[in-house]
């Protein structure tokens, strides 16, 4: 008998010490400029949280399709533990995780990671936008988790902004509502709400509202473009972070005020809806599913004459932006060289053909410069011409533009590790950075030739943990350590170097083969060697 007592009291033992190593919180509160608030306190991580903390009223009713208002205070506590609903939104993409539960119009939340103790103050801050092409993404996602960041001694904030139809709707009804009679833009006024909450009280949580530098990627990083060169955040940031996107043209950059008007009425009409008072009765269904059924992927950011007054390369040109340090980059195959192959064979009458198509007067320089002696030379040429089209392209510019027009510091670098293998060879790697389920009948995805378009969120931010459908190695877990390393120092202090890191050259204005970090199981600085093909597609688009 006693021998079973004995190990009933061990089983329990053991039980109460697992639940003991899964729960290491206590409650604490903080007092905010809208009342206090309460979240959590990890004591083997030593990180505070608080998620779903709201920053603006919920734009819904009559506040839909305006710019975020101010929170009205409340009394009492206010439970921050878990995350906000995310931004209305499809499966666009269907790789995307999220830890928020379920998807509301109410949904202008962030979430705080910090490391501050008792007397902490001063701490650097990092605000993420995460990407989505501005019609998905949910700042819960895992990936985006700002616990690794905030143990380097950073204050991490994620935030939801108002997506697709929601977010971004413009209409001459909506433009006579505004001061600067405009209208549009409004995912991006969430930006700037949650940029101006921070200013307000990142002090309660140890961080200084001097050290702020912006971030993104895709979607995330084309914002953190436009809030350098927007008249509307300007002192707000210190600093800017760029992973793979910036608002120039090919890249979801702006129309003019009246082809958006134009869009928005057109939409409506198409939709039945005829004035703004029945647009902002329907249910957030209705809206949804008109939304939808117009097959439209989102609507453009409007140059309205305030948050967007002209183009990038116009703002950017005449030295109207922050002026602040800049690092930014892209990854070495964004997407595949199928994206301008059109599904065709990798051989050189496909690929001259597809050249000659795109570029009838140019189609020898682009050969020259994405040539095709081998069908795997075709394969890479196609890749590069693929990506830099997609984004690269934009990002480059953006990084010319800054630092021809700036003396700001700016650090480029170009993402190169190979993804390892999936854990679950049922799945495939999806475009957002995520994994899908195979289909039946899908054939076998071709080698890797590079880094594709968004894997590199989880190395920079630390959160290879979190992300269980690839199965990380040592070398994967060196270049995150790198990765996260550089863009903490960054963070900190302006300059991405620091001990037993590779030297990160920063650009000099007119350098025609300007320094590039690869960024790898062995990271190293080298010479650009392929800005003649950004220079021709300069010449391309007129981005001046």
């Amino acid at each position: 008998m006693k021998k079973i007592v004995y190990l009933f009291g061990l089983l329990c033992l053991v039980n109460f010490s697992g639940m003991a190593q899964t729960n290491n919180a206590f409650v604490v509160q903080t007092t905010i400029e809208n009342g206090v608030i309460e979240g959590n306190y990890d004591t083997k991580s030593g990180i505070q949280t608080y998620f779903g903390v709201p920053f603006a009223k919920p734009p819904i009713g009559e506040l839909r399709w305006k710019a975020p208002q101010p929170l009205t205070n409340w009394s009492g506590v206010k439970e921050t533990k878990k995350f906000g609903a995310r931004p209305v939104q499809a499966i666009v993409f269907g790789d995307m995780n999220s830890r928020s539960n379920g998807l509301s119009e109410d949904c202008l939340y962030l979430n705080v990671w910090t490391p501050a103790k008792r007397n902490t103050k001063d701490l650097p801050v990092l605000v993420y936008f995460y990407g989505g092409g501005n019609v998905a993404g949910d700042a819960s996602e895992p990936r985006y988790d700002g616990e690794s960041m905030a143990k380097k001694g950073i204050v991490v904030i994620t935030c939801n902004y108002r997506l697709n139809i929601f977010g971004n709707f413009a209409h001459p009804a909506l433009s006579a509502e505004t001061s600067y009679k405009g209208s549009g833009n409004y995912g991006y006024f969430d930006q700037i709400a949650a940029l101006k909450w921070v200013q307000k009280n990142i002090a309660k949580f140890g961080g200084d509202p001097k050290k702020v530098t912006i971030a993104g990627e895709s979607a995330g990083s084309i914002a953190v473009s436009y809030h350098m060169a927007s008249p509307l955040s300007k002192g707000l940031i210190a600093g800017a972070i760029g992973e793979s996107g910036a608002g120039i043209n090919p890249t979801m950059s702006p129309v003019t005020l009246a082809e958006a008007e134009k869009q928005g009425a057109e939409f409506a009409k198409n939709a039945g809806v005829s004035t703004l008072k029945q647009l902002r009765a329907l249910s957030t269904r209705e809206v949804y599913e008109m939304y939808n059924e117009a097959k439209r992927f989102g609507f453009p950011v409007v140059i309205d004459g305030y948050f967007m007054p002209k183009t990038l390369p116009q703002i950017f040109g005449a030295k109207e932006q922050a002026q602040i340090p800049l690092l930014l980059g892209w990854n070495s195959a964004e997407v595949s060289g199928m994206a301008f192959m059109q599904g065709k064979p990798y051989n050189q009458e496909n690929y001259v053909a597809r050249v000659k198509k795109e570029y009838p007067n140019d189609s020898e320089e682009v050969l020259r410069l994405y040539p095709y002696s081998s069908e795997k030379e075709i394969e890479l040429s196609a890749t590069a011409l693929s990506a830099d089209r997609f984004i690269s392209y934009s990002t480059w510019k953006w990084f010319d533009l800054h630092r021809n027009n700036s003396s700001q510091p700016v650090y480029r670098y170009l993402y190169s590790k190979l993804r390892p293998a999936l854990v679950d060879n049922s799945l495939a790697s999806g475009l957002a950075g995520g994994t899908v389920k195979k289909e039946g009948n899908t054939p076998k995805a071709p080698e890797a030739v590079g880094a594709p378009h968004a894997c590199e969120i989880e190395y920079c931010m630390g959160n290879l943990h979190l992300v269980k459908e690839y199965a990380w190695t040592a070398d994967d877990f060196k270049v995150s350590n790198t990765m996260l390393d550089y863009f903490a120092n960054f963070i900190k202090t302006g300059n991405p170097n620091g001990d037993k890191l590779p030297e990160w050259t920063a650009a000099k204005a007119g350098d025609a083969t300007p320094p590039v970090m690869i960024i790898d199981t062995e990271s190293k600085t080298v010479k650009a060697p392929n800005d003649a093909r950004y220079e021709f597609l300069d010449k391309a688009y007129k981005n001046k």
